[in-house]
């Protein structure tokens, strides 16, 4: 094996190329996201696995990459109550915005796909809200158990933290093209489209991954940004703002404004705290 502590770089872009390869074959193949289930999962529970798989053999804990049973329900009601407040902004300037030209016609609670064309589906039984809420918890458990989690820690094995954190946040975000790139292949987007959606994605997606470390090193734990994160996809997925016109049609604003603010909140305290230690 490459000597991981002296050298970390290789050995996460090697998990990282795994993990990206299940997730190629699973939206290009299997495209669990366009059937009634509506969730890409299947590569997620190939993610959990190589993590399981990945922290005996570097010798880590669960404790060691964020999964600390210390204050568990104290961070994760922290990162919800992030997640909550920061949307509550959003959907609340998202409503006067449609509100002020007469467009809006109230809040819909369903199951959708978040789609870079727009949401996609209208599912409102029990059974389709549940897989949503499931398909969300495999989400966040893989995605911040490996980019925040195992990435990081190999990471600090050789650089500071914040190396560390632009490393996984960038390797977050590129994580985010496959649906765009799959739209070019299908021919349902052009290539300038995908190109704009796709660098958008990559940006946020990237300033997404920083917020979730900072949130790591604020807590001590990945359950905060966990329930952040959950909240993020989970709220797009199941609350839409209806108009006149169609529905969620100011959805990128939306979640621009939520998480810039939880961005620039994160970032305070994390700055306060480093001036103080």
């Amino acid at each position: 094996m490459l000597d991981y502590k002296r050298n970390p770089i290789p050995i996460i872009l090697m998990l990282y190329a795994i993990c990206f390869a299940f997730r190629t074959i699973e939206y290009s193949i299997f495209r669990t996201d366009q059937t009634m289930i509506g969730e890409a999962f299947i590569h997620k529970l190939a993610g959990i696995l190589l993590l399981g798989i990945s922290l005996p053999l570097f010798r880590y804990s669960w404790t060691e990459v964020g999964f600390t049973p210390i204050k568990v329900l104290r961070n994760i009601l922290l990162g919800a109550l992030l997640g909550a407040v920061v949307f509550i902004a959003g959907y609340g300037i998202e409503i006067l915005i449609q509100s002020s030209t007469g467009d809006f016609t109230g809040l819909k609670f369903y199951v959708t796909s978040y789609s870079v064309l727009g949401s996609r589906g209208m599912q409102s039984g029990i059974l389709f809200i549940m897989i949503c809420i499931a398909g969300n918890m495999i989400n966040v458990i893989m995605e911040e158990g490996v980019f925040r989690g195992l990435f990081v820690r190999l990471a600090e094995e050789k650089y500071s933290f914040p190396a560390a954190c632009i490393l996984s946040s960038v390797l977050f975000g590129v994580w985010h093209i496959m649906q765009p790139l799959r739209n070019v292949i299908d021919g349902s987007q052009s290539m300038t489209g995908a190109f704009m959606a796709g660098l958008i994605l990559v940006v946020t997606s990237t300033l997404l991954g920083i917020q979730y470390c900072m949130l790591y090193k604020l807590t001590g734990s990945l359950w905060a940004g966990m329930a952040a994160h959950f909240v993020n996809n989970t709220t797009a997925n199941l609350l839409h703002v209806a108009t006149s016109s169609g529905v969620d049609e100011l959805l990128a604003v939306r979640i621009t404004i939520a998480q810039t603010l939880a961005f620039l909140i994160v970032l305070f305290f994390y700055i306060s705290r480093n001036r103080k230690e």
